[in-house]
């Protein structure tokens, strides 16, 4: 147990979501050794509302200022890697972990190491508008030879984003907005999707393993597998 390594968390994009790291990360733990040992972590909480106001603005560089505020706060607190609680915040993930001298275990990597491990081949996604329309997570995972699909029409992503946003981050579940995400799904799955990625790490809160017949990849629950892993030098 003293050799475990300390893992900095840079959460709040959103809270609800970051409990579920928080909460993941022990209890593999306290599974690993049968007892109620807990690990080493530091967590930074970040102001969702004002990531949300830059997202809106497109000020990127902004965003990237705060996670890099933060992950230095981490690594002066003794952090040996980190974690960024959220998908959309790994679209600054190349100019964070620059300027890092610690590593930063990416959300995309641990998700492709999961459907590597079910043998898939092809996938679909679902995020925000963010992480749906551009390529920072899914081309990632794509270079493990892992075929990467996201609904078509700007109408579904947009619609997407907004139950996130408008809904999950609050903790506020709609059955009428879960019909319409499994909709998306099928849609894709119709298509050739073997599995779904749950792309954005509020997802979890509204979509179940029982929602569905094929394998859901919760990117909460793969990446703090990784973090388990980092932790206990595995």
């Amino acid at each position: 147990m003293s050799n475990m390594r300390t893992l900095g968390l840079i959460g709040g994009t959103s809270w609800h979501s970051t409990i579920h790291y928080y909460q993941n990360i022990n209890q593999s733990i306290n599974e690993h050794f049968g007892n109620n040992s807990n690990p080493p972590l530091i967590l930074f909480n970040l102001n969702h509302a004002v990531i949300h106001q830059h997202q809106k603005e497109n000020h990127w560089d902004k965003i990237a200022e705060l996670v890099i505020d933060a992950g230095e706060r981490l690594q002066k607190a003794g952090a040996e890697a980190l974690l960024l609680c959220a998908n959309t915040t790994h679209k600054v993930y190349e100019s964070v972990s620059k300027t890092m001298a610690i590593p930063i275990l990416h959300i995309a990597d641990a998700t492709a190491n999961a459907i590597q491990q079910q043998g898939l081949r092809k996938v679909c996604f679902i995020g925000t508008k963010f992480t749906m329309m551009e390529d920072f997570v899914t081309n990632r995972i794509s270079k493990h030879d892992i075929e990467v699909i996201t609904p078509v029409g700007s109408e579904k992503l947009e619609e997407l984003h907004r139950i996130i946003h408008q809904e999950l981050v609050l903790g506020n579940i709609i059955s009428s907005s879960k019909d319409f995400v499994l909709n998306c799904i099928q849609e894709m799955v119709d298509q050739g999707a073997e599995g779904v990625i749950l792309g954005c790490t509020e997802f979890p809160i509204l979509i179940q393993a029982t929602d569905l017949n094929i394998p859901i990849f919760d990117t909460v629950k793969v990446h703090t597998k990784a973090a388990f892993d980092f932790i206990l030098d595995q």
